[in-house]
């Protein structure tokens, strides 16, 4: 079975995006993947240009490939990835530019389940101990989101702070980029935030901002 037998319509909606997100991480779990827009004529097709139906703002981490864990193909996301999905300007700029030049329908947040750039700040808040380098920076990005799973729950774990700094990344990305802002503004766009668990491969929403649903 070869993915041009699966290949999909882009979605042009943050409601269809969404689904088709949704199904395809269905899939995923169910160990149903269809692989689809992952052959020769696909790969032809997209020499000319790309029209992705999603951007995705992951964690750097191994075990989150987006295009496995959302059944998707090449051509369908545009996919921005730092250590802990910390915003910084050459982030910010690669999801506006999904937005600016390639009318992007769904800004997807995707953190995950025992994410080390967040149990690292975990740990820098509890000793009061910075990690070295440039990791210090990714830690003092996070740290407010887990300050803000403390206020909320003193004995919080790590992936309940992980599920706030989903939440407290999707709302500063509207808040930092107007670009951003106005595209959800005007339903042209929604964000939504995930996280991804482990143990089953499912995405959780704990978030979103833009009509996704009919």
């Amino acid at each position: 079975m070869t993915g041009n037998e699966h290949a999909t319509i882009r979605p042009g909606t943050p409601a269809e995006a969404w689904d088709t997100l949704v199904e395809g991480n269905k899939r995923f779990v169910e160990s149903i993947a269809s692989h689809p827009n992952q052959d020769a004529e696909r790969r032809a097709s997209l020499t000319g240009g790309q029209n992705p139906f999603v951007t995705i703002f992951g964690c750097s981490d191994s075990r989150l490939a987006a295009e496995i864990i959302f059944d998707m193909g090449l051509g369908d996301a545009f996919v921005v990835r730092t250590a802990g999905h910390v915003i910084d300007n050459t982030a910010l700029g690669s999801i506006e530019f999904g937005e600016e030049y390639l009318n992007v329908p769904l800004i997807v947040v995707l953190g995950h389940d025992s994410c080390g750039a967040v149990t690292a700040t975990k740990d820098s808040v509890a000793t009061g101990n910075m990690p070295a380098g440039h990791v210090r920076g990714i830690v003092e990005l996070i740290t407010p989101s887990v300050l803000a799973a403390l206020r909320t729950d003193s004995a919080s774990t790590v992936n309940s702070m992980v599920a706030e700094h989903v939440k407290q990344t999707a709302v500063r990305l509207l808040a930092e980029s107007p670009i951003v802002a106005a595209a959800v503004e005007s339903g042209k766009t929604a964000v939504v935030g995930l996280t991804y668990h482990l143990n089953d491969g499912r995405a959780e929403l704990v978030h979103s901002s833009g009509p996704i649903t009919a």
